[in-house]
């Protein structure tokens, strides 16, 4: 077992995820930030799974299974009898962990920030659950860590609502969470009593949603404010780089994103689309745009983020009227009337998935009927109380698919986010369930 091995003899295997860095701009970053130019110099692509969302990613990351197997398939989860929508969170996911599988196998895992982990379970080691945490004592386990990051300050997440606006305000609430999860960096690895160790920092996506324009385009004002900020990030790789490079015995190090990133041409509404084409409608103002309970009898489908598609049945939904004949009939219409939407006379959807194939396998009641996948610079949204399909709603950058970065100092080249869990299990021995 591990726990009998000296600090020196232990094999250890290190992620550095860096959520939203796509390859080519950490190759643009990286000439003028040394810490990603070390790892973009040998770095490659991974493809995120669909949809391209952080808690889909990440999970299968941390199950090295598709969501097919983990029932993750995006940011919010639907009551199908009730239609309450709420956040997706770790007590969602089906089978076990590579953190439980490790455990049960005698290794010690530790984490920070790592999303989709909350409420944070008991585990053979330590963890600080990451997007979308809600408060500090469901997000740390053994339950005694939650007072020491209290004690030193810890946040969770950085306050994006006002900073969408307010480019000093974001970067302010970003530095804050750097430094926690520096300070958490200092707190579970020094002892250096684990065998496997996965570190997330999450300020590039919350920048790259709200100024992807200011960060790619030197011309833009608010450019170098971003670079300062991204330079102190940079700073903070080098912190972790270093405590790597200072391991002795063997190691192996993975470096990756959870899905890529392009600036964004437009954000697309697909229920203001069903609405306008007739398959939604609402029996009064929703409460907001996260509000589904609306849903009239009358509607044929529906969609939630960011594109998934669930035909209305009667057979799964508590006012659903459509019967499996016409569910049929819906998705080819629907399949067809969306593949031709366009912006401007551009494409907008790359492709749209039947997910029963797409996910083959998953009996999930969450398992959408189609999945919509973009092409790059379109944002899919599945609001209730849009009035317009096509509109910008104050982000500049939007996830892509392709185009994650990925880097290990073993050489593996994995297709998905799925393949690097199942790195980590065979890096330890353990046997691969496909």
């Amino acid at each position: 077992m591990s726990l009998l091995l000296s600090s020196e003899s232990r094999k250890r295997l290190v992620v550095l995820g860096l959520d939203g860095v796509p390859l080519a701009v950490a190759k643009t970053l990286g000439v003028s930030l040394p810490n990603m130019g070390r790892i973009a110099q040998e770095a490659t692509t991974v493809q995120a799974e669909l949809p391209e969302l952080s808690p889909v990613n990440w999970t299968s990351f941390f199950t090295g299974a598709g969501p097919e197997e983990h029932g993750i398939f995006g940011f919010s989860h639907i009551n199908p009898k009730t239609y309450a929508l709420r956040i997706t969170n770790r007590n969602d996911i089906s089978g076990p962990t590579i953190f439980d599988r490790l455990g049960e196998a005698g290794f010690v895992s530790r984490f920070i920030n790592l999303p989709n982990t909350y409420p944070v379970q008991p585990m053979r080691g330590m963890g600080i659950s990451g997007f979308v945490s809600q408060e500090l004592r469901h997000a740390a386990y053994p339950p005694f860590l939650a007072g020491k990051l209290s004690e030193a300050g810890y946040v969770l997440e950085a306050d994006t609502s006002r900073g969408r606006s307010d480019l000093n305000y974001l970067l302010d609430e970003l530095r804050q969470t750097l430094t926690s999860r520096l300070n958490a960096l200092e707190m579970l690895w020094n002892d250096l009593s684990w065998d496997c160790f996965v570190h997330v920092f999450t300020e590039t996506d919350r920048l790259f949603h709200f100024f992807m324009d200011a960060v790619l385009h030197q011309d833009n004002p608010l450019h170098m404010a971003c670079m300062t900020f991204l330079a102190e990030w940079d700073h903070a790789l080098g912190v972790f780089l270093n405590k790597f490079d200072a391991l002795s015995g063997p190691k192996r190090l993975l470096v990756m994103a959870d899905h890529g990133f392009s600036e964004l041409k437009t954000e697309v509404c697909l229920n203001t689309w069903l609405k306008k084409q007739g398959y939604l409608s609402l029996t009064a103002p929703p409460d907001d745009e996260w509000d589904p309970s609306k849903i009239s009898d009358n509607s044929k489908a529906f969609a939630l983020d960011p594109g998934r598609i669930y035909i209305h049945t009667q057979e799964r939904f508590g006012r659903g009227r459509i019967s499996p004949e016409e569910r049929a009939t819906l998705l080819t219409s629907l399949s067809r009337e969306l593949s031709a939407l366009t912006f401007k006379g551009e494409k907008v959807l790359e492709a749209v998935h039947l997910g029963s194939k797409l996910y083959p396998g998953a009996d999930s009641d969450q398992l959408p009927d189609l999945l919509c996948q973009s092409c790059p610079g379109f944002d899919l949204k599945a609001k209730f109380d849009r009035k317009e399909i096509f509109g910008l709603h104050g982000r500049t950058g939007t996830h892509t698919m392709d185009g994650a970065i990925f880097s290990d100092t073993a050489g593996a080249h994995p297709e998905q986010m799925r393949h690097i869990g199942r790195e980590i299990l065979q890096y330890f021995g353990l046997q691969i369930d496909t």
